[in-house]
């Protein structure tokens, strides 16, 4: 498999990680904001950072040709968070996923970058669906979801996990662009 492409809409570049991305994915991975509506782990050193970029993102690019990609807003090549894919070995499907500081909340910039992701991800891949999941209280995470087609499946655990249900969501290729 090869490393994503850079991707860019009209304010976002979306490309892979690197090392030197370290600083950044403590600073939106530190976010208690952000970890109370998604249930992430904290990022607080640049050591952590180092390790999910080289262990995790890094390894799934080569493995699966997507992973998590950074995004920059263009105007001020700042790195806010992530979008992209993440191979789900449960269910054998891509799941959307997105992290941005919360300065950049409320201002499209997930759904932007989610739909650019989606177009690149049925474009290049052979999936049937792209799944998604969301915490029933976060109404911008369902929002953007709606915004980008996802249909709501279940209320049930996170795949390989069995902590707190989260809401499934799905869209399905055949669905995808009406």
């Amino acid at each position: 498999m090869s490393t994503p492409p850079i991707i860019e809409t009209q304010r976002l570049i979306l490309r892979p990680f690197t090392m030197e991305d370290a600083a950044a994915v403590v600073r939106f991975g530190s976010e208690n904001r952000t970890q109370e509506l998604t249930g992430d782990v904290g990022i607080y050193t640049i050591e952590k950072a180092e390790e999910i970029i080289s262990q995790v993102w890094l390894k799934e690019y080569a493995q699966y040709g997507y992973a998590r990609m950074a995004v920059i807003v263009k105007a001020s090549n700042e790195l806010i968070g992530f979008s992209g894919l993440k191979h789900l070995p449960e269910l054998a499907l891509p799941d959307l996923g997105y992290r941005f500081l919360p300065d950049f909340w409320g201002q499209g910039i997930a759904t932007e970058a989610g739909k650019a992701i989606i177009d690149w991800g049925f474009e290049n891949f052979e999936f049937d669906k792209i799944v998604a999941f969301s915490f029933p209280f976060n109404f911008g995470s369902m929002g953007v979801l709606r915004k980008l087609g996802f249909n709501y499946i279940k209320h049930a655990y996170y795949p390989g996990e069995n902590s707190i249900p989260v809401n499934w969501y799905e869209l399905e290729r055949k669905d995808y662009g009406r």
